[in-house]
Parts: structure tokens; C-alpha cells; sequence
């Protein structure tokens, strides 16, 4: 028996050797995690309650987006004019318009048929003939409307609305004049239906589209 074995204890509870039992505390890893989720959601719960004192006393302010606009300032607002829309008032009406009518086609008659009709539409008509050389036999389109600088921004575009696809141009004349020279793939000028409706709308342009958010 050994000396550390205590009197009449033996067998099983003899120690021998030099080994001896260890006495360990139990562990409490199960509440130290308990501790540390309670904390952690804690500081969580004290956050979310800060973020809203600080709405509170701002107001609710919104935050402003990617695009530098907050996101109030995204709310519909009313149809803007086209910057157009200032000069469409001093768009002069078919009347006071003059209009030479020019075939630059071999087909023959075609310049007093159209110049007929635009007369008609309420036009005043100038010159009815061939083309000048400079253009005769030479457009390929539908035509062309020549007249002074100051008339690309008025008369050629009411004269435009009766033949949407001819060219506009401007050359060096001064006069109040303008000409109507007819092309090769000329046919006919628009109903006038669609004139009317072309001229309704060069009239009263489109509102320009809203800032987008």
C-alpha cells in the first residue's frame, strides 16, 4: 500500500505510483457565449435607437441620391416649353409667304400644277417655271427650299410643312422671296391633311420631357 493511500482504504481507491487525480473547475463556456450574444445585441439595440433620435431632430431629412438630387426633388413637376415654343409667334402665316415655284424635272407642267395647289392651300406664288441651270436636272430628292438667312428659322419651315422631306437652304439672297425647286423624286406635296397637321404642330411645339430622377 502506499503511503499516500489513507488507512483502510485499498483497492480501487489505493494510489500507486505517481499519478495522481486532478481537480478541475467545471467550464462555463455555454455562458460566457450567452454574455457575449447579449452584448453584442445590446450595442446593437443602442445604435438603431441613436440613427432614430437623429431623424427625429433633423426632420426626416431625405438623403440625396447618386445624382446629387434628394429624393423629393424627383416629384412630377409641370410641363416645360420648348425654348422653341418664345419664336413660334412670330411664325408668319401661308399668306405673307412668296413662293416661286421652280421644276427642276424633265417632266413637263409639274412646276404649275404644284404652284397651283400651294395657291390654293393660301400661298402667294411668285415665278412659275424651269430651274435656274445651277439646279436644273441636278436634285435628286423631292426638292428644295431656298431663301434668305432670315427665313430658316420662319418661312422655310411653315413652306416645309406642304413637303416635309425637301431641303432647306439658306443662299445670299436679301429678298422676302423663297423658292420651291422641285426634284427628280418629286411626286406630289403632302395632303393637305398632313400639311395642316404639320403646321398645327410647328405651331404649338411639344412640351420638353421633365428632368428624370
Amino acid at each position: 500500500m502506499s503511503m499516500l493511500t489513507p488507512p483502510g482504504m485499498g483497492g480501487k481507491y489505493r494510489i500507486t505510483g505517481d499519478k495522481f487525480p486532478r481537480m478541475r473547475r467545471p467550464r462555463h463556456r455555454s455562458r460566457i457565449v450567452l454574455v457575449v450574444v447579449a452584448a453584442v445585441l445590446a450595442l446593437g439595440l443602442i445604435g438603431w435607437g441613436t440613427l432614430q433620435l437623429i431623424d427625429v431632430f433633423t426632420g426626416g431629412e431625405k438623403k440625396p441620391t447618386a445624382s446629387g438630387r434628394k429624393k423629393d426633388d424627383c416629384k412630377p413637376s409641370a410641363p416645360r416649353a420648348s425654348p422653341s415654343a418664345a419664336s413660334v409667334k412670330a411664325l408668319p402665316t401661308p399668306g405673307k409667304i412668296k413662293v416661286n415655284v421652280y421644276n427642276a424635272t424633265p417632266r413637263g407642267g409639274l412646276a404649275k400644277e404644284t404652284a397651283d395647289e400651294l395657291k390654293k392651300r393660301g400661298f402667294a406664288i411668285g415665278k412659275v417655271g424651269n430651274a435656274p441651270s445651277e439646279y436644273d436636272k441636278k436634285v435628286k430628292g423631292t426638292g428644295i427650299l431656298l431663301g434668305a438667312p432670315k427665313d430658316v428659322a420662319g418661312v422655310l419651315p411653315v413652306l416645309g410643312t406642304q413637303l416635309k422631306k425637301a431641303e432647306q437652304k439658306a443662299d445670299a439672297r436679301t429678298g422676302t422671296e423663297v423658292d420651291m425647286i422641285l426634284g427628280s423624286a418629286f411626286k406630289k406635296l403632302d395632303t393637305k391633311k398632313d400639311a395642316d397637321a404639320a403646321l398645327a404642330a410647328l405651331a404649338k411645339p411639344a412640351p420638353a420631357p421633365s428632368a428624370k430622377c
